[in-house]
């Protein structure tokens, strides 16, 4: 035997040494799960979840099953049983206000935390982000955003605006293409959200049948009732450290009762819009009353908002007048 023969003959040897080596050494055959769930700490972010998001129930119930879906997937790979990297682009359709960028922020925490995305970091972008004005403006705005969001989540709010048939001149189309290019080739380092209004967000995805294959999870959120948005109310204040008493808290449920029927209320951000306004006229109130009377002000004055700061609202006013429409003129009394 030869010098080559003899070093191939010794190379094969090693070589069924090494896979006798591997194959001899145990495999895990269980996995704590219970252990899998602390150590990732997503059972800190379900719970800041519950805590800080008034309502949504399906909401976080979805969250849980993708949470759990995604927990055991890991396990599974743990024991050799991976099939493959899941696909984790997901839609977020529902009304404005109802916590769909807060939600996304709580997902991406939890893929971070689970090792499916390499940052707990979340790009969020509109239309105007992406799509550009004029030839081979599209593509190189496209992909700085795609590059900015690598590694993590990108947020499209109002996607269906990315898709404009009327118009043969947009360039939205162009992302669209590389969006869906980058969602099918990229899909272990980024995970895309699609986000707006549940009918529009429909047609959408009649219309480009590429993103509903590529979109694994489809998340409702449903509008807040009265007393959900009353709540939402209380904890924005009491984040700039005001209040209401029983008089203005009551005040201010007759104002949601009247505004949650008229037209482009959004949920939440109604409720913020709302309580800036009765801010404003908590302010005039007070700068009024102390130039009249030349008196100090308290921490209690300062962080009241006051019946009459949330009554003074046009959408009294209105409701009083459509009432008086409705009514109709009343007639003489007889006599």
């Amino acid at each position: 035997m030869n010098e080559v023969t003899t070093m191939e003959a010794d190379a094969h040897t090693l070589a069924q040494d090494g896979e006798q080596a591997v194959e001899s050494q145990p495999q895990p055959q269980q996995i704590d799960l219970a252990a899998l769930y602390r150590d990732s700490g997503i059972g800190d972010v379900l719970a800041e979840l519950d805590r800080d998001l008034v309502g949504l129930a399906p909401v976080k119930t979805r969250i849980r099953e993708v949470a759990a879906h995604l927990l055991v997937e890991r396990a599974r790979s743990a024991l050799g049983l991976a099939a493959g990297a899941p696909t984790l682009h997901m839609c977020f359709s529902g009304n404005p206000g109802t916590g769909k960028t807060t939600v996304a922020l709580r997902m991406a925490e939890v893929l971070h935390r689970l090792g499916y995305i390499r940052r707990n970091h979340l790009v969020s972008v509109t239309r105007d982000d992406l799509v550009g004005q004029y030839i081979g403006h599209t593509a190189p705005k496209t992909r700085d955003v795609l590059k900015r969001a690598m590694g993590g989540v990108l947020f499209i709010d109002e996607a269906y605006y990315l898709y404009r048939p009327e118009n043969e001149r947009d360039y939205g189309q162009e992302a669209i293409e590389i969006l869906l290019q980058t969602m099918e080739n990229r899909r272990d380092d980024l995970v895309v959200i699609l986000a707006g209004y549940a009918e529009r967000m429909a047609v959408f995805f009649e219309s480009n049948p590429g993103f509903r294959s590529r979109i694994a999870h489809h998340l409702t959120f449903p509008d807040y009732g009265e007393t959900e948005l009353l709540d939402i109310a209380e904890r924005m204040l009491a984040t700039m450290h005001y209040r209401f008493d029983a008089d203005s808290r009551r005040a201010f449920a007759d104002y949601l009762a009247l505004r949650i029927r008229q037209p482009n209320f959004a949920n939440a951000r109604s409720v913020r819009n709302a309580l800036d306004r009765a801010r404003l006229r908590q302010a005039n109130r007070l700068f009024a009353t102390t130039m009249q009377n030349d008196a100090p002000l308290d921490a209690a004055a300062l962080t009241l908002i006051g019946a009459a700061d949330v009554r003074a609202s046009r959408v009294f006013s209105a409701a009083h007048t459509e009432a008086q429409t409705q009514a109709g003129p009343r007639s003489a009394p007889p006599g």
